[in-house]
């Protein structure tokens, strides 16, 4: 008996060893530090783009150890003050053409740089509560700020950004309004859907040790649940999620997903359902977007073939020098407009 029991114990001390090793490592790779792109080999909007139409101030804060970088596209007697919490993977600059729509409407816009991201220190991005952890700081400096202090504010944040502005809430008593897009509510119901991905069911009996670990890195903003937050709120919420969305997917682990235990009624839903513009990175492409990427699509797909894959670095920079990065990055003006709208009704 005494035997059986312990290599009862020695079996499970060995499992719960192993798995918060494995859950530490596969944890910090999931989230590494993401340097600026390359921008002669993609088709994003540059800054130099459009520098010469919309002034930016650059501007530092702290999150923490590390010192942010924070940009501000100010302008007289605008509506107020637009947040933008970019995407994991992204900085500031993958928002650019958001930016420059709202910009056109009449608002100043506050955009930064997460930790771990582009121009902004760090080692890595940390984990999903740290975009929460940098929106708060972030809505902090804007206090600070005397061009910034007295404009209302509402925010705007996709995916990992989207999970931030919702949490925000929590923090913030500020807020006007909020539009969160393709983000899930909760960080471990997340985490642990990535790492079933990779590693089936057992992703469940990793859960406790994502929890566990994610409540040592980030303490009292771990636990944050953005549906809590909505459901705390009294000021309007617009969720957008994409139905073919297979990183924050519309029916497990995105907000939309537990829509019916949110219990506010100034929220408002909106599934974005055409084949062609409901992904994860694409629920805003215009329709002229989607046709100019599906032609230019042709042509790169002939210069892969061309070079076996391996398409030289000079060829790619002049392929992409020949984008119109407007036309890839225009918007649906049906839904900009939308948002437009429910940003100005939050303000009357």
């Amino acid at each position: 008996m005494k035997k059986t029991l312990i290599i009862t114990f020695s079996i499970i001390l060995v499992f719960v060893v192993i798995s918060a090793i494995a859950t530490k490592i596969i944890y910090d790779q999931s989230f590494p530090r993401f340097e600026r792109h390359d921008t002669s080999i993609n088709a994003y909007v540059r800054y130099e783009d459009l520098e010469g139409s919309y002034p930016r101030e650059v501007v530092e804060f702290k999150s923490q150890e590390n010192t942010l970088k924070g940009y501000i596209y100010l302008q007289d007697n605008s509506h107020g003050l637009i947040v933008i919490a970019h995407g994991l993977g992204g900085g500031a600059d993958s928002y650019l053409s958001y930016m420059k729509w709202f910009y056109d409407q009449g608002w100043s816009i506050f955009m930064y740089d997460a930790t771990g991201s582009f121009d902004s220190e760090g080692e890595g991005t940390k984990g999903f509560p740290q975009s929460i952890i940098d929106i708060d700081h972030a809505l902090k400096y804007i206090k600070t700020n005397e061009s910034l202090n007295t404009l209302d504010i509402v925010l705007f944040g996709h995916s990992w950004g989207g999970y931030a502005v919702v949490n925000a809430l929590h923090l913030h008593d500020n807020i006007k309004a909020v539009v969160s897009i393709a983000a899930p509510s909760k960080a471990d119901d997340f985490v642990t859907s990535q790492i079933k991905n990779m590693v089936g069911f057992l992703a469940y009996t990793q859960k406790p040790f994502v929890q566990i670990y994610q409540n040592i890195l980030f303490k009292e903003y771990a636990n944050l649940d953005g549906i809590k937050a909505i459901n705390g709120y009294a000021g309007p919420v617009m969720i957008i999620q994409g139905k073919n969305d297979e990183m924050v997917t519309y029916d497990k682990s995105s907000i939309y997903a537990q829509k019916d235990e949110i219990t506010s009624d100034h929220v408002i839903y909106k599934l974005i359902e055409d084949e062609k513009r409901s992904g994860h990175d694409n629920l805003f492409r215009s329709d002229d977007a989607i046709n100019y990427i599906e032609q230019i699509n042709v042509t790169y797909r002939a210069l892969f073939d061309q070079y076996d894959g391996e398409i030289p670095y000079e060829i790619k920079q002049d392929f992409y020098n020949g984008v119109d990065r407007f036309q890839v990055q225009e918007l649906n003006e049906s839904l900009m407009m939308d948002i437009n709208q429910f940003y100005l009704d939050s303000i009357k």
